[in-house]
């Protein structure tokens, strides 16, 4: 069993995604107000965070590692339908119980709000309002480009556009920009890229295979990326500089 995941930081101050997540417009003093309401729990991968129509008695941000949100049908068939990086927020004030089931794709940690203080703290601060509509509406988009990568993309152009995708959020959090190459770890298996974009095992190793031999990404291992050209990876996923996906 692999150990859990540990925390580098305590403070609102020190946070790695500090700048992304739901309390970055915050000031000072409010900061101070969601210290009050925090906590940090830890996951395995693997490990479920809350499953479909569980009441949610908490919401947070995911600040290190990879989260799935999946959907089971009546008949136990289950289909991934979305990914939750360092940033992303999980749960929805207002709403009881958790629409889907959210599962640790990696080792995970989550700084938590207690959800009744946090929806207290929501209504008389607008800095924290604002950005959870911003990034609600960022998600909207999201997925809606996600429509377009299932529906209409080649298995070649699905895998590019996973792997920018996780480019782009990793250039964001180190806040290093995407001039030069990015590097990175994939957190996820090939087991996993395949469930989530429809392909089989089979297809995901020979489209990355495929990218290496071109010179579009390298490959250290299994996982150890680098993209060289960031602008030749969005071309191989069907974007542009200026369209694509939000991150």
């Amino acid at each position: 069993m692999s150990s859990q995941p540990q925390l580098s930081h305590s403070e609102c101050s020190d946070c790695p995604i500090r700048h992304r997540a739901v309390c970055a417009r915050c000031e000072p003093q409010e900061l101070g107000e969601l210290e009050v309401i925090k906590y940090y729990r830890s996951f395995e991968a693997g490990q479920t965070i809350i499953w479909s129509g569980d009441q949610m008695n908490f919401v947070g941000s995911v600040v290190s590692g990879i989260a799935s949100l999946t959907q089971t049908m009546e008949d136990g068939r289950t289909q991934m339908v979305g990914l939750l990086l360092p940033s992303d927020f999980v749960g929805r004030p207002g709403r009881e119980n958790a629409p889907y089931d959210v599962v640790a794709t990696t080792d995970l940690v989550m700084c938590c709000f207690r959800k009744k203080p946090f929806e207290d703290l929501m209504a008389r601060t607008p800095h924290i309002a604002h950005r959870l509509l911003e990034m609600t509406l960022d998600e909207l988009d999201a997925a809606r480009e996600w429509m377009l990568v299932l529906g209409r993309k080649t298995a070649r152009e699905k895998i590019a556009s996973l792997l920018s995708i996780i480019a782009r959020r990793d250039a964001s959090l180190t806040k290093r920009g995407l001039s030069g190459p990015i590097v990175f770890d994939l957190p996820l298996t090939r087991e996993a890229m395949a469930d989530y974009l429809g392909l089989t095992l089979e297809t995901v190793s020979r489209q990355i295979s495929a990218l290496k031999k071109d010179g579009v990404i390298h490959l250290e291992g299994k996982r150890h990326v680098t993209v060289p050209d960031m602008g030749r990876l969005m071309e191989e996923a069907g974007d542009d500089a200026d369209g694509g996906f939000l991150v």
